[in-house]
């Protein structure tokens, strides 16, 4: 019998397909050095109840959702690669493979592979501190998962490595360099749905899976020097936000707004703002 698996037996790879809900023949996966891996899986099961007994009288499969959520440092290499996927007008959509192995990666055994596909980025969350990487958290939901024991026939797996460090990064207000910040964070929801429909082939599988509207929003701490956020949110003034993440790429939310801005105790007994954002997007990931 095989060990029990552990974290350094695992590892997440991803791949765009060119047809939705279908992985590509021989593909060229692509990973991310994750920090917290959550593979999951949910049946949707219907619980159904009647007279005369007080147990279930049957248990049916719904419809499927498959859902993966991966915490990860920025890797140097290609820092926005898989984040960039997060913007909707892109309109992409992945193949998630996550793999156990015994012994190393290069000649594996004892594989177990999650294949899943039709996945959306649901929601991003990334933040940066200082003494700390640019980490990002993404949670995806799809279409359907199939478990194997094996590698994808064909394809090839690349690794993307290194961190971007905090003092590789930088917030820009308007276009002009802020030297007050301390830390930042910012996140993007899509409202990711599965939309079913009722059909006798693969039912409990949802047809499409969309992005529903948007939301756009962060935080950013400063040092306190300065009365200017807490005017800010007074005027009700709109500006720009973008975050460098290492060299030209970059998270761009423009027209925005201090939704709350507090004042707080730091580093013992410096005082701190932190002020919340919400944008009206358009979102920008690029590398330019």
């Amino acid at each position: 019998m095989v060990e029990t698996y552990s974290a350094d037996e695992e590892r997440f790879y991803y791949v765009v397909e060119t047809v939705k809900g279908t992985t590509p023949a021989n593909p060229a996966m692509l990973s991310v050095p994750q920090a917290e891996l959550t593979p999951d899986f949910d049946p949707g099961n219907l619980l159904l109840r009647g007279g005369g007994s007080f147990d279930l009288q049957a248990i049916k499969p719904g419809i499927r959702k498959p859902a993966i959520r991966v915490k990860y440092p920025l890797p140097s290499v290609a820092p926005i690669d898989l984040l960039q996927y997060v913007k909707r007008d892109l309109d992409k959509s992945l193949s998630c493979q996550v793999l156990y192995h015994k012994g190393s990666w290069t000649e594996p055994t004892n594989i177990i592979s999650l294949l899943y596909t039709y996945m959306r980025i649901g929601k991003a969350s990334v933040s940066c501190e200082i003494d700390g990487v640019i980490e990002a958290t993404l949670e995806l939901l799809g279409q359907n998962l199939t478990t194997g024991t094996a590698k994808i026939a064909g394809a090839t797996y690349t690794d993307y490595g290194g961190v971007v460090a905090f003092n590789e990064a930088s917030v820009l207000k308007d276009l002009t360099p802020d030297d007050r910040v301390t830390g930042w964070s910012f996140s993007i929801n899509n409202n990711v749905k599965q939309v079913p429909v009722i059909r006798s082939s693969s039912g409990t599988l949802a047809k499409y899976v969309t992005f529903g509207n948007r939301g756009l929003s962060g935080e950013v701490k400063f040092e306190f020097e300065s009365k200017a956020e807490m005017d800010a949110a007074l005027a009700d003034s709109e500006f720009d936000l973008k975050f460098m993440l290492s060299g030209s790429n970059n998270a761009v939310f423009p027209d925005c707004h201090w939704s709350s801005v507090t004042h707080e105790k730091w580093l013992d007994d410096l005082i701190a703002v932190r002020a919340a954002f919400d944008s009206k997007g358009p979102l920008t990931i690029a590398s330019s």
